[in-house]
Formats: structure tokens, sequence, C-alpha cells
């Protein structure tokens, strides 16, 4: 960072007062600049008990299969997240049903949320990100062909789980919607 994105001033990096790390700080306006983790929010779409791939048409990773996921947008919760990254990647709608897992990448300074959803009608179809969307059982989940090791632990976690079956069967008529933004 060379420049504040508030007054347009130059920055330096040093510790600010009461602080315990160095941040960039404007040396007009004194605005501190922080540097925070990003969010990835993405859901792990079931339907008649198969799981719903992507494979990615954009790099990074082009050829290889993923989950819909991406970075979560402002103002945006992180089950609208997952919901839009679904639609955005697979054209598909889904139900989510609950979290299935969390973790952090530090090294890469991400967070990963993960939701299991019930997809709403059973449709989906490419986009101008996925070159190929289908649908697998666990036994056939392309292990060795999955873009990002963050998509194959999350995929691992759901495949492994000994109440995965019970989370999603049922109406999906019968459940809550996420709260919807006011």
């Amino acid at each position: 960072m060379k420049y504040c994105s508030s007054c347009g001033g130059s920055v330096s990096k040093k510790i600010p007062e009461g602080d315990n790390r160095p941040r960039y700080i404007c040396e007009i306006c004194a605005t501190v600049h922080y540097e925070n983790p990003k969010v990835v929010v993405g859901s792990i779409p079931i339907w008649e008990d198969k799981i719903l791939l992507c494979k990615r048409a954009i790099e990074p990773r082009k050829g290889f299969w993923t989950l819909p996921a991406g970075f979560l947008e402002n103002r945006e919760t992180v089950e609208e997240g997952a919901i839009r990254e679904t639609e955005e990647e697979a054209n598909a709608k889904i139900r989510i049903v609950g979290l299935q897992c969390v973790y952090s990448i530090p090294h890469i300074s991400q967070i990963y949320m993960f939701f299991l959803a019930d997809l709403v009608d059973g449709n989906f179809s490419v986009s101008s990100e996925s070159e190929e969307v289908r649908l697998f059982s666990a036994d056939e989940i392309p292990w060795d062909e999955l873009a990002f090791l963050s998509v194959s632990y999350a995929l691992r976690r759901y495949v492994d789980s000994p109440i995965k079956n019970t989370l999603h069967l049922g109406s999906t008529r019968d459940r809550k919607d996420p709260p919807k933004k006011s």
C-alpha cells in the first residue's frame, strides 16, 4: 500500500499507539488501514444423495472440480453469499440446511465457511465460471481432480460425517429460509 484510500496521502507502516502490530497509517489524515482476512463462503449442494460439483472455467485451477464458493461481498450474510455463489457458478437454487464446516487458512489470510444445502429443484447448468456442472455420489468424487485443498477438506468432512444423511432428509418446504436483510 502506498496511498491512503481516505485522502490520497502517503502511508507508512508502523505500530499505532495502543496496538501490537505494524499497520499502514496515513501521514496526512492519520487513518489506520487494517488488513483483515477474507471470508470465503460456499455450499455443498445435495440432490438425491449426490453432491453438485463444478469444473472451473476460470483460473486459478481451470479444468479442476470444486464446490460452488467464493469471496463474501460487503453487506451480505454468509448464507446469502453461499446462495449467490451457487447461483453464479452452477445456475442452481439452494436452500441452506446448516453450517457444515468452518476453518482458517492463516498463511493466505482466509476463513472458509461451507454450508450443507439442498438443491431446490434439481436444476443446474454451466456458467461463465464453470465449464461443467455435475452430480457425484460420494464414491464418484474425483478426489485427484479437485481444484483446492480447501474443497477437499470440506468434502471429506461431509463424506466422512456419520450424521450427514440426517441433515438433508425430508421436505425442503419444512425448513426456514435464512433471515433476510432489513
